[in-house]
């Protein structure tokens, strides 16, 4: 038996702002923070925040007046930022650098008088957020068929902007439907998907060219995590998305000789050791090895409240 262990993999850069900004809070400001939301989708993430004293809210109205704040690495609508400034709510936001930036494209967008297609999830946080950013007429397109029967006001002025943890593969075909339909559409092709969703996926797609059995470390509702799962499938390799170890099934390794592992961007790694040391519980000799892959060596800035 063979364990070959997907690079890249797990924690990005935005998730590893999100969680240092929660915890620095929590030692500047002292227990408890208030977290708008899952800070990541992750629930071992969120546990270990919660022990520490974070308490994950749905809404500001669960916030008590004065109680520090932080809003999680998907964004927030604009409306969310301006009631905690009504309240006088002390607050970081821990959107994503990535996410920010698309929320910045949208604005510019529609400023020049361009109808904006956000291509994602409906009821994403980061679409729920993006939308509530952007001023002006905004029309959420999920996937192909949507983009075909999508009807505009005027096709010669709209431009599109992504939810950053898509598929690049269907991300491109929608893109090609909107500007097949509207050739005089703006956008920034791919880009929008962030460098690490980017990165998992090319390596998921190289790892399923080696492996019998894919197992993919995340959230059930993780976009980038499920995207990865559904890449392997699509290769025709069995894949399984799993929380940790124990969601493992000895009969999905029934006769595979290699398992390819990989975790999605709100995974951290002792999530992969606990799913290869369960394993090696059925396998005592399976031997772990590592696929070649991007190095990523990104980093986003703690904001200035927090910085040492």
């Amino acid at each position: 038996m063979r364990i070959i262990l997907a690079e890249p993999r797990g924690f990005c850069a935005g998730v590893d702002r999100a969680i240092e900004i929660v915890e620095r809070a929590l030692v500047k400001f002292g227990p408890p923070i208030y977290v708008r939301h899952e800070i990541v989708h992750n629930r071992h993430v969120v546990q270990r925040l919660r022990d520490k004293g974070a308490v994950f809210v749905d809404d500001l109205a669960e916030v008590p007046d004065g109680a520090m704040t932080v809003f999680s690495a998907h964004g927030v609508a604009r409306n969310v930022i301006n009631e905690a400034k009504s309240r006088a709510l002390p607050f970081i936001d821990g959107t994503c650098p990535l996410v920010t930036k698309v929320h910045a494209e949208g604005q510019r967008y529609a400023k020049s008088g361009r109808d904006i297609i956000l291509i994602g999830h409906p009821g994403h946080p980061e679409v729920v957020g993006t939308l509530g950013q952007i001023d002006g007429t905004v029309m959420l397109v999920a996937n192909m068929a949507e983009a075909e029967k999508l009807a505009v006001r005027d096709p010669t002025q709209l431009a599109y902007i992504t939810q950053t943890t898509l598929s690049v593969d269907d991300t491109r075909a929608i893109i090609a439907v909107l500007k097949a339909r509207f050739p005089l559409i703006e956008g920034p092709e791919t880009r929008d998907i962030c460098y690490a969703t980017q990165n998992r996926q090319d390596a998921v797609r190289q790892l399923a060219r080696q492996v019998d059995v894919m197992l993919v470390i995340g959230s059930q509702t993780s976009s980038n995590s499920n995207r990865l799962r559904e890449i392997g499938s699509e290769m025709g390799i069995p894949s399984y998305l799993i929380d940790d170890g124990d969601d493992l099934k000895p009969d999905w390794l029934t006769g595979a000789t290699t398992i390819g592992i990989t975790a999605g961007a709100s995974a951290p790694e002792d999530l992969v050791s606990h799913v290869v040391t369960t394993i090696q519980k059925f396998y005592p000799h399976a031997m772990v090895e590592r696929g070649l892959g991007v190095n990523e060596n990104v980093t986003f800035k703690i904001p200035a409240v927090l910085a040492d």
